[in-house]
Order: C-alpha cells, then sequence, then structure tokens
C-alpha cells in the first residue's frame, strides 16, 4: 500500500481537567522512521492512540495522506499497531496468529499461505508456521506480533513500546533489526519509547515530548549534540547541567561564561544571551590533561566500571561534582583522591536559556 505520510495538525485530547496532547502539530514522511520519546505521561503513547483511532481527539485533527481519519474507526485506517504484550492468541500456530487479520481481506487459501509465508521470511521465522507461541522465547513471538502486522501491508506500523518487555541483550540486537525491517518494507514506523537509546539507535528523526508538547524535534546527532533546552539535554542521554552566567562575546567567537568563579569559553547554543543560563556538557566531551582554554582542576571522588567506559565522578571547586565518561582501554587507572586537570571544550559547552517558570 503506498503512501504513509502522518499530519498531526493541532491535535488536542483532554482526559477531564487532565490535557494529554495539547495543540500538537508535526509531520512525519512516508516511509519515515519516526520515534516519539518522553518519560511516562508525557503524552506519546496518547498520540500514537489518536493515530491508531484508539482514542478519538479532543480537537485537532489526524492525517495519513492527507485525508482526515479523525473519526474514522481503527479498522478502517490504513495503519496497524504492535504492542509490547505481543497479544498472540495461545490456542492458535504461529501461522494462524499472521494470517488472523487475512479473514477480513478475503484473501483467498493460497494467497493467504503465500502472504504468510513472505510476510513470516520477512521477520526471520520462516518454516515456523506450525509452532505454538509458548514454544517461542520472547524475541521470536515479538517478531511473530511484526509479522501478523506487516502482512496486512498497512501504510503505517505503530509500535508501542514493543521491546520493552525484552531483555537488555536481546532487546540490542532487535533495534538493529527492526531499523533494517523498516528499511527494507518501506513503510512508515512510528514508535514509542521512553528508552533513549532505542530511539537514538533507530531513528531516522525523532520528536521529545514532555506535559503533551514537542520539546525538540529532529534528527538524533541533531536533538542529542544540540539540545535546545535544560529538559532535552538532561531527558536525551547524559549531561552535566551547571548554572552559570554570560560575561559577554569572545573575542574568537561564542561568549565567555562564569561558572562557579572559572571563566569559559562556550560556543554551542544560545551564545547570544547575556545574564544568568545554563551551560551542558556530556561526560564524553569532556577530555583529561592539559589545554590551553577551559582547563579546571579536580579531585576524583568515585569510579564506576561500566564496561566499554569508565564514569568518573570528579569535584569541581565552586562547580560541583562533573560526569567524565572514559573509554576503557584498559591503562587508564583512577584512585580517589586524585588531583585530574579537566578539559572542557569550547565547541562542547552549550550555553541554554534559563526556561521560564
Amino acid at each position: 500500500m503506498p503512501g504513509g505520510e502522518v499530519a498531526l495538525v493541532d491535535l488536542c485530547k483532554d482526559f477531564g481537567d487532565l490535557t494529554a496532547v495539547d495543540h500538537l502539530n508535526l509531520t512525519i514522511s512516508a516511509g519515515e522512521f519516526f520515534s516519539l520519546l518522553g518519560p511516562s505521561g508525557c503524552g506519546k503513547s496518547t498520540t500514537l492512540r489518536l493515530i491508531a483511532g484508539f482514542e478519538r481527539p479532543t480537537s485537532g485533527k489526524v492525517l495519513i495522506d492527507g485525508v482526515d481519519m479523525s473519526t474514522t474507526p481503527p479498522h478502517l485506517r490504513p495503519v496497524n499497531t504492535v504492542f509490547q504484550s505481543y497479544a498472540l492468541f495461545p490456542h492458535l500456530s504461529v501461522g494462524e496468529n499472521v494470517a488472523f487479520g487475512l479473514r477480513y481481506q478475503d484473501a483467498g487459501k493460497g494467497d493467504t499461505a503465500r502472504r504468510v509465508a513472505d510476510a513470516l521470511e520477512m521477520v526471520r521465522l520462516g518454516g515456523f508456521e506450525r509452532r505454538q507461541p509458548h514454544q517461542l522465547s520472547g524475541g521470536q513471538q515479538q517478531r511473530v506480533a511484526l509479522a501478523r502486522s506487516l502482512v496486512l501491508n498497512p501504510s503505517v506500523l505503530l509500535l508501542d513500546e514493543p521491546l520493552g518487555a525484552l531483555d537488555a541483550k536481546l532487546r540490542k540486537a532487535l533495534q538493529v533489526e527492526l531499523k533494517t525491517l523498516q528499511e527494507q518494507v518501506g513503510i512508515t514506523f512510528i514508535y514509542v519509547t521512553h528508552d533513549q537509546e532505542e530511539a537514538l539507535t533507530m531513528s531516522d528523526r525523532l520528536a521529545v515530548m514532555s506535559a503533551g508538547v514537542v520539546e525538540q524535534m529532529g534528527s538524533p546527532a541533531e536533538v542529542y549534540e544540540r539540545p535546545e533546552s535544560s529538559y532535552v539535554a538532561d531527558f536525551l542521554g547524559l549531561s552535566n547541567l551547571l548554572p552559570a552566567t554570560v560575561i559577554g562575546p569572545h573575542p574568537d567567537g561564542g561568549c565567555l561564561v562564569d561558572v562557579g568563579g572559572h571563566r569559559l569559553v562556550a560556543r554551542s547554543g544560545a551564545t547570544a544571551a547575556y545574564g544568568r543560563v545554563q551551560v551542558s556538557i556530556r561526560p564524553e566531551r569532556i577530555e583529561l590533561g592539559n589545554g590551553e582554554v577551559n582547563v579546571v582542576q579536580g579531585t576524583m571522588n568515585r569510579v564506576i566500571y561500566m564496561g566499554p567506559t569508565l564514569a568518573a565522578l570528579v569535584d569541581v571547586e565552586g562547580v560541583g561534582e562533573l560526569q567524565v565518561a572514559i573509554p576503557n582501554r584498559g591503562a587508564v587507572e583512577l584512585e580517589r583522591g586524585a588531583a585530574l586537570s579537566l578539559v572542557l571544550p569550547p565547541e562542547a559547552l552549550r550555553v541554554l536559556e534559563l526556561e521560564a517558570t
């Protein structure tokens, strides 16, 4: 089925006095892998349910390929949904589960068998038609749920935290598989998650939501590297967020900021701001050693072993504790109480204007 563009126009959903989705406007291109990311209660799942038709909007529109679907029943929309719970029928075989929706499309027996086989091949479960759901692993059951949705050839596939019930290693493997599958079938995927790694790994674009609105939208690299608010910087990955004061412009570009008595150069973010601000820097962007600018002295408080990296917690006078991510190359030995020189590169130090309260 061609198409798959989704446009939400001034979309609102109220539950009594609670506004779950608040005048949401966004367009998702056909064939795009788009993620809605945010904590519980931010409105992401409600937005997905509005697109699916499980909820009716209080106001606004849900357009799919230019057609307003706001009052169209779920089964008449060119979308399908994959849930976290899989929702497989335990008394039906894998093949029967995948074929379940085709009975409403008047598909012939031969056509049904062919489409079921193709869908299972697509999710790498060819030959599993006769197995029962209880004979499958969690990852295999999730693939069956995907095949059951894809066999109906939807224009848009909605995925509501589908990997949430899986263990960490399997979740990572299926992230790559899902993105590969989406590129293979070429349909629009709209993915809801609170897991930042999932959104960063799979998405073409993502929207970070809070209180029913989109805080920031863009490619994973754009949103991660250039957060526009302290909320986004703090939610999407780890970030050191520090109170600061902009002193004025720097002659070499950017601005000069005072952070706990340390005069630092910042060349990212709202460098034209003045007065009280926040600055952020990702732990992996802080460097050990000496440099020409933005060098601060600290004392090692604690080192947390995280496998590929070491998370060093370093106390800097006037600033407080900074988290520093150090690549684990097997040769770094850090002791509590050790004196360290840290470099905060100007390009990595981002100025964020204070949010109105």
